[in-house]
């Protein structure tokens, strides 16, 4: 089981990458002018995306 884990460490760090690639239109969007509905329309059309940026830090203690 350890050797899955230690050859698994890539996973976390792939799928955050995955995610900010999704959402990067939506960052630059956010960062040039923040308004509260162009982030309710990034979590409402990218949920995947944000949840898996939510879940990053439990992602890392499990596959570290």
């Amino acid at each position: 089981m350890r050797g899955r884990r230690r050859a698994a460490r890539w996973f976390p760090a792939l799928l955050m990458a995955l995610a900010l690639l999704d959402l990067r239109t939506e960052l630059l969007l956010l960062i040039d002018q923040f308004t509260f509905t162009s982030l309710a329309y990034t979590v409402r059309y990218h949920l995947l995306a944000v949840v898996v940026l939510l879940a990053s830090g439990s992602l890392w203690r499990r596959y570290q």
